[in-house]
This record gives C-alpha cells, structure tokens and sequence, in this order.
C-alpha cells in the first residue's frame, strides 16, 4: 500500500475514531479486523489448543461464558503478549440479575418501581461478575412485554414504554457506573433489538410483527432512552421483525439506530443468529447470511462463524467495502479503550470487594422487600402477629428450596446460598410459634396427590396456613413458553383441598411470569405475589409476612383474568365500540334464541369479563392511602411549555408504608389514534400513619410528543386528560390544553 493510500484511510478513520484506534485500525490485516469481529464461546476452565492459536493469530474479539479467573486471565496474556497487535479481550457473560448475590428477577425488579434499587441491584453484579474477569455483560433485556405465555417475560421490565425506559437506564448505569474504565465497571448491552416481546403467540424466537407506528410508539422507545444513556453496546433480536430478520435487518440497524440516533456503540448478534438467517429462509448459505448481517451492520457474531468462514471473500469481490469493516472494528476496539482494557486487561480480585458480603445481601434482601406484590389481602390477615397465632402450616414445594427461587438464567448463582421462606419463618419466630412443614408436592409441575393428606391435616391444627406454590425456575426464561399461565401441575388442587379446613391462608407465589390465579383467588385469604426474589427472598417475604416491612411493589405487567384475554395490557387503544359495563354480557345469561345484536356490540369476550385479574400499577399496602387536591400550574399551555401538576396524598391507614404515586394521562385526539392511558411519572413516597404531603410531578409538552402518521415524532395540540392515583385505575382526574403556538 502506497503511502497516500495509508494517509487517506488514516484520516478517514481519524474522522470517527480517537488517535489510537484510527493507528490500530491502520496496521490490522483483514484478518485480524474480521477475527476482532468474532466472538467465541469459552470451555469453562480450560483452553484448547484451536482457541489459544486463533488468539495468538488475533483472530478473536471476545469470548464468551468464561468465569474462571486465572483461565480468563490466561486468555488475556495470550492475547496480549501473543498476538501481532496485543488487542484484549471482551468477556461476556449473561448476568441477568445477579453473579453470586442474585437479586429478584428483572420483572420481579420492575415491580419495585424504584430506579434506586434496579441500579443499585446491578452496580453489585458488575462488581460481583467483574472478580472473575467479566468485563461485558447482556442486560439490560428492554423488550416491552405483553404477552405473559412468552417465558422471557421474566428477563423483561414488563408493559410499558415508560416504566422500562427508566428503569432500563438505572439498569445500564449500575453496570457501566460513572466511567467505564473504573475497577468494576462493565460494558451493557440493551437487547434485543427489536421487537421480540411481540413474537407470536408467545413464543420464543417466533415472528414478530408490528406497524411501525406501533414499533416507533411503543417498542423502541426504551432503546432510544438506553442509547441517550450511553449503553454500551447493542444485541440484535433472534426473530424476524416484518419479515426480515433482526440480524439482517438493514433499515432497523442503518436508518434508526445509526442514522436517526446516531447510535456510536457496537451491535453483537445473538447467539448463533446470523447463521439462522439461512433457516428464516431469509438467506441461502452461510456467505450470504454474513453478507446481509454485515450489511446491515452487526458489529460482531456471537458464537457462529459465518463472518471467519466467508467475510475476507466478500471484501475481496467487493460485495463489502474494507472502509466498513473498518467502522464496524472501530467501534468494537473504541469499548476495549473505553474499558481501560489496554491499559490493563488483567483482573485482580483483591482490588474488588468480596462477593455476597453482606452489604450485598443486604441489597439483595431490601430489592426482594419492594418486588413483591400484595394482590389480595381479605380481612386484614397479613401481617401476622406472633402474638396472636399459636402454630404456622408452612406448605408447598418452594417454601424450602433455595435453587428454585433465584429464577431464570442464573448460571453463577448457587443454592447454597439462598436463604429459603421456611427457614426465615423459623427464625423469625423462634420458640414462640409452632411451624410445621409440609412439601405436599415433589415440584410445582407434579400431579401427585399422596401427600396431600399430611398438608391438610397440618393446616387444620393450624392458626394459618401459607402455601408456597408457583413455578419452578425452569418453566420460565429463554425458551420455556406456556400455552397456558395457571397454577401448573395440582397446585389448584392442594389450594382447594386446604381451603375446606376453614384455617386462613396466605398464599405466596413464586413464579416468573404473571399467573391466571381466576380458579383460586376466593379461596384464599391474602396472596403475595413474590416472583422469583433471589438469594434473600425468603428473609424479605418472612419481613413481610410478619409487618417488619409494608408491601409496596406495584405491577409492571398486568394480570388477565384467562389466557385467552392476551394481550392485554392498560394502555390499549379505545377502539370505535370500546367495551362498557353497561355492554358487557356474559354468555350464560344470554337467552337462547337471541338477536345477533343484542350483545352489546362492543369488544368484549362473551365468557370472561374485559378488564384484567389485576391491573397494571396495582399492589396493596399494609396502609392506605388517598389522593385528593389535584391541581395544575396551567390549564392551557402551548407547546414547548410545561406544566406542573401537584396533588395530596394521605396515609389514611394505621401502618407507615410506602406508596408508589403514578401519573397518567391521555390524548384525547391524535394524527393517530392513541392510549387510553400512558404513563408519565411515578415516584415512592414514604409516609408516617396520618401523614398528609404533596407530591408534585414535571410533565413538559416534549414527553407527550409520538410519532404520527407520517412517522414524524411531534406533540400535538389539544385536549389531555390526567391522572394521579395509585394504580392505572386511578380516579382523580383533571383535564388541561395544549394550543399551537410555539
């Protein structure tokens, strides 16, 4: 190469890339950039000769699934001080909600609503992970969820655009901290872009397909709010998203991501993906299943190898312009300089706190405490008083299993660790309280009824009963979808067989996705809906069952009443016949022989009522609260201006709780039609017995902007009405206007 030829590219990538790497770039082989685009999967514990002579060929980027410290430390020297050029590695790894300390699931984290605590939950497990040389993990996982049949509902931060975006950027920052080349800090990667919550029938890897008003309204938003806060990086979806293929997805990675966003950050297929181009039936073979990926972007491949096998040759026919390739290796050494990993890509445990202290169990303990969820609390039966119950039935197959309650996709979490429900129950009460024990059921899917028999004699002598029932880790996460959402197993049938005693019960529900609970809800006193809480779940729950602590977890996602209502989520649109009580009939009382329209006519289901089990933003206190007082700064306002909206709330109950104020609105008229309700605001507030404050929220004419018909994000002009209340279902509402002038 020539040298006006070298100083012409120089300059080109100085035009996008710091000195440093604009130097590298210029003295890589076309090898070596294709191999920084590569990223292979690690062999737990050990290096095979193929792995240790691609690192020393520079020709690996990363790797993947590799926690023992002194191989991953082995594998960085081989890069380092083996290779031509010395380029570290990217380690990934899946830490979800936890490495060792494991937190609730995310959508069990959603329902704290608390920033504080999603950012907190994952600044410990980048610290935690970051002990054995993890310095990139895939989370945040910010696809809007509807469908609760789909398992990776559990991964997700659950309905709303809103709610996710927050919290999926409390996410991103917790990982990747203040700066990421700080000790402990590690690169995020907000996946899956985009749309996979939307996959068919609930399945994974299925079709999704969305109109792009939809798709700009409600599925990317918490991927633009995760970009604005600098994530690191991005995973491209499995499905395909209106018939093309996330992972060749031209106008998705180039024309939104790149050019609309000017996202600067690098995108990782997932896993295995771009060669499953070729299965979509999206591309025939391997080279043009890299080519399509490439060409639209995909900065690096996870685990398979069309890029290695076929992207040099693609270069060479000049299907791919080298100048691409080098933006797209670009960006990927630009996180390894970020990351500080030039400087030093070795890990030293020692400059890292220890893993499970108890400051972290601690977290771990509080993030449980405002996840779960109080759905149903009748007669007041929680908190239970020592002084009052003589002797505790503790039933159920997840009372006491410490694996089964750190959840889905938890490779580094360990049973062991996990303090259960029975246990904390024992030692919370002591020798003060009788607390006998009965599994019932080998495992929540089991249809064995032997020891029902033990269960409900148990139950009897006893002043309450608490069932632990739900899902076992296994029935929810990647690839594990259900058609149906009940109770599995007999669970249903334990419940009923415990409900003839007459004692009272409390029903808490592990589980990773939201439940129909319909069959069972009047047969129980109080259910707490506890998802899959982590290491300290059973100490939280035990905290909670005895009044230490006042439920204040709110739900992400709501609850249908049968399987058949999904999807449904409270932000719906109203439709031409939206459904009324007053429309609303039930097949069983219609005559026989009636008029074809003497139902109603509106968009109702014949056999179910049309409003959910449980609502989106619901959950009870041991309190209770009021909202009174509603006022405006303006009730007229253009655009451009914004409004402060401030109202009274009341702690009217006898305990000092938590409550989770939330803000909605709606837009009456739009270009396009809009949401019943969107949320615009929440916050905790925490409030003695008789307390009285007011909260107050920021609401500009900015965060009502959505995209129109014609695909341009504006706010409109015209009448909004507005909420505050503590759930979706809020009542205090006023109304206020927007004129066009600017």
């Amino acid at each position: 190469m020539s040298a006006n030829s070298c100083l012409k590219i120089m300059t080109e990538l100085n035009s996008h890339f710091d000195l440093p790497v604009s130097q590298l770039l210029s003295q890589m082989s076309i090898e070596e950039k294709i191999g920084q685009m590569s990223q292979l999967a690690g062999h737990e514990g050990w290096i095979p000769e193929n792995l240790s002579a691609a690192l020393r060929a520079g020709k690996v980027g990363s790797v993947l699934n590799e926690v023992d410290l002194p191989t991953v430390n082995e594998l960085q020297r081989i890069a380092v001080e083996e290779s031509r050029l010395g380029i570290p590695l990217l380690i990934g790894r899946d830490v979800i909600h936890g490495f060792k300390t494991i937190f609730p699931i995310p959508l069990g984290q959603a329902a704290s609503w608390s920033p504080k605590v999603i950012e907190q939950g994952a600044r410990i497990s980048a610290l935690e992970s970051s002990t054995c040389g993890v310095n990139w993990t895939f989370a945040p996982m910010i696809d809007i969820s509807r469908d609760p049949r789909w398992g990776r509902i559990a991964e997700s931060l659950g309905e709303d655009p809103y709610l996710c975006s927050a919290l999926g950027v409390a996410m991103v920052n917790g990982f990747q901290g203040k700066d990421l080349k700080d000790i402990g800090s590690i690169a995020s990667c907000a996946k899956h872009f985009a749309g996979y919550g939307a996959s068919e029938s609930g399945r994974d890897y299925n079709t999704a397909n969305i109109p792009e008003n939809e798709l700009r309204n409600v599925y990317l938003p918490p991927f633009k709010a995760a970009a604005d806060a600098g994530v690191a990086t991005f995973m491209a979806s499995f499905s395909d998203l209106n018939g093309v293929p996330a992972s060749g997805n031209e106008w998705l990675m180039k024309e939104v991501l790149r050019e609309e966003w000017n996202y600067p950050g690098f995108v990782v297929s997932d896993w295995d993906s771009i060669r499953q181009l070729t299965i979509h039936g999206f591309t025939a073979n391997d080279k043009a299943a890299a080519f399509e990926a490439a060409n639209a972007g995909i900065n690096m491949e996870m685990v398979s190898s069309t890029y290695h096998d076929h992207l040099q040759a693609l270069v060479s026919e000049g299907k791919i312009d080298l100048e691409k390739i080098d933006l797209m290796v670009g960006r990927i050494l630009t996180l390894k300089y970020d990351l500080g990993l030039f400087d030093n890509p070795y890990t030293d445990p020692a400059s890292l706190p220890t893993i499970l202290n108890k400051e972290n169990l601690a977290a771990a303990k509080q993030a449980a405490v405002k996840s779960c969820v109080l759905l149903q609390n009748s007669n007041s039966l929680l908190p239970i008083s020592t002084n009052t119950v003589n002797s505790l039935a503790v039933i159920g197959p997840l009372a006491d299993d410490g694996y089964e309650q750190l959840g889905t996709w938890i490779f580094d979490g360990e049973a062991q660790h996990s303090q259960t429900c029975l246990q904390a129950i024992k030692d919370f009460v002591g020798e003060s309280v009788e607390v006998n024990y009965e599994k019932a059921l080998t495992n929540s899917r089991s249809h064995n009824q032997d020891e029902f028999e033990r269960a409900v004699a148990i139950a009897t002598s006893a002043d309450v009963a608490m069932l632990f029932l739900g899902e076992e880790s296994i029935l929810s996460g990647e690839a594990h979808c259900r058609s149906t959402i009940d109770l599995p197993g007999c669970q249903e049938q334990l419940i009923s067989a415990i409900s003839k005693t007459g004692t009272p019960i409390v029903l808490v529900v592990m589980a990773g996705r939201p439940l129909t609970l319909t069959n069972i809800v009047d047969k129980v006193d109080s259910i707490l809906y506890a998802w899959h809480p982590g290491t300290m779940g059973g100490p939280a729950i035990a905290d909670l069952i005895f009044g230490v602590e006042s439920p204040s977890g709110k739900l992400p996602v709501t609850f249908p009443r049968t399987v058949g209502q999904i999807p449904l989520y409270y932000a719906q649109k109203h439709t031409g016949k939206p459904a009324t009580e007053a429309s609303f009939v039930h097949m069983n009382d219609v005559p026989e022989r009636a008029a074809q329209t003497s139902l109603g006519m509106a968009a109702t289901h014949l056999d179910t009522h049309f409003s959910p089990l449980f609502h989106f933003g619901f959950g009870l206190s041991y309190s209770q609260f009021a909202y009174s007082n509603i006022t405006l700064s303006d009730a007229n306002i253009s655009l451009g201006e914004t409004l402060t909206i401030s109202a009274q709330l009341t702690n009217t109950g006898e305990f000092a709780a938590e409550e989770i104020a939330q803000l909605y609105i709606r837009d009456l008229v739009g270009s396009v039609t809009r949401p019943i309700k969107e949320l615009k605001g929440f916050q905790r507030v925490h409030l003695t017995a008789g307390e009285t404050t007011t909260i107050t929220f920021e609401l500009s004419t900015d965060d009502l902007a959505f995209y129109d018909r014609k695909m341009q994000l504006n706010a409109e002009p015209g009448q909004f009405h507005l909420w505050v209340g503590g759930s979706s279902e809020a009542t205090l509402r006023t109304e206020f206007y927007i004129s066009d002038v600017l």
